[in-house]
């Protein structure tokens, strides 16, 4: 058997005149967790609907282990789904919602009580069994989705933006719940989110979109520390983008900014395989937490000054704001025990080391 559950191949889907998945290329591992991250309309949940079948590619092959089922109707895939909303059966008991697809499928009366009172055991709620979706909170209903789902035995479990409808402290508990079975029960998980951080925490593998376009495809640490272009950088997490030339390259690149300062970067800071020479164009990425802040005007290597506009207080952390000479704005991430005592329009200084820039790749 593949190790491949799931294999996109140059797939496109057009609505119409609008390409909402344009060449999309993509292999999902046996047991493994990957989003689908991206902004609204990005095509994530396009892609979704074509794993699923709820929609037909317009080009291009969907594969379930390796077979092309680009044409097979949903129920003739052994997937399983969860929605936003939970989707549960108003009128059936949380045994009946569960037990729903098992019918379906021709299992043994028996042998459906049995899976019943070990997927309640599983999400840990196993005396629910008779009341109803209503008399449940929503972090309850999304459990029982969940069960129902899974209950199949799918070969690959289909998440379209399960926790969104939850809120703060719920989906935190959701996101440790999904997590905890995905690594007990080693299902294979397509995870759609537009949440960065969400999908940061529970991903063996991101697929970040923009555009019907798969942009990058990797582990959380590499699409965040080594981002291929402008777009994925400031989609995932916070992002300074300072446009830059290389003046000169002798151990390390030395570049003129848009800023008016120099910064100089490791060799090893470049995320692509291109090699820059004297007077190439470049993008700057600073990330707020690699930088530190100091009252007062400063000078030296990697050093900017500039003003003080706004500071964030965010519990753990603060946000601090700051205005550079030329107007660009810089925002550097602070833990809040390292705060400085600084009020807006005090003059500021930021500095930070060579290797803390990211020289994007050319995309």
């Amino acid at each position: 058997m593949s190790d491949n559950v799931v294999n996109l191949k140059t797939v496109t889907k057009h609505f119409g005149d609008i390409t909402a998945v344009n060449n999309a290329n993509l292999e999902i591992e046996r047991g493994e967790l990957i989003t689908l991250l991206g902004p609204s309309g990005c095509g994530k949940t396009t892609t979704l609907r074509m794993i699923a079948g709820f929609e037909v590619p317009t080009q291009g092959v969907v594969e379930l282990n390796g077979n092309d089922v680009s044409n097979v109707p949903p129920y003739e895939r052994n997937i399983g789904m969860v929605f936003q909303y939970f989707a549960l059966f108003p009128h059936m008991t949380v045994a009946d919602n569960i037990a729903f697809g098992l019918k379906m499928n021709g299992v043994d009366r028996s042998e459906i009580n049995d899976r019943i009172t070990e997927v309640l055991d599983m999400i840990s709620l196993p005396d629910v069994g008779d009341r109803y979706p209503k008399n449940l909170s929503g972090g309850q209903q999304q459990r029982v989705a969940l069960a129902r789902s899974l209950v199949v035995e799918p070969d690959v479990l289909l998440l379209d933006e399960p926790l969104s409808s939850l809120d703060k402290k719920l989906r935190e508990e959701m996101r440790m719940e999904i997590m905890r079975l995905h690594r007990e029960l080693d299902v294979t998980m397509v995870y759609v989110t537009h949440n960065q951080t969400e999908a940061l925490a529970i991903s063996d593998r991101m697929a970040v979109m923009n555009d019907g376009h798969i942009r990058q495809v990797g582990s959380p640490t590499e699409v965040y520390q080594e981002p291929v272009d402008e777009f994925v950088a400031d989609f995932i997490g916070s992002a300074n983008l300072i446009n830059g030339t290389v003046a000169a390259k002798d151990g390390a690149y030395e570049l003129r900014t848009e800023i008016d300062s120099n910064i100089t970067a490791g060799l090893g800071t470049l995320v692509d395989d291109r090699e820059l020479d004297t007077g190439d164009s470049v993008t700057v990425l600073l990330r707020p937490e690699e930088m530190s802040l100091q009252a007062g005007a400063s000078d030296g290597a990697n050093t900017l000054t500039g003003t003080l506009r706004e500071v964030t207080y965010l519990g753990s952390s603060a946000e601090y704001f700051i205005e550079l000479a030329n107007g660009t704005e810089v925002q550097i991430t602070s833990p809040v025990r390292g705060t400085i005592d600084m009020d807006p329009r005090d003059e500021v200084s930021i500095s930070f080391g060579p290797d803390a820039p990211v020289l994007l790749g050319d995309q």
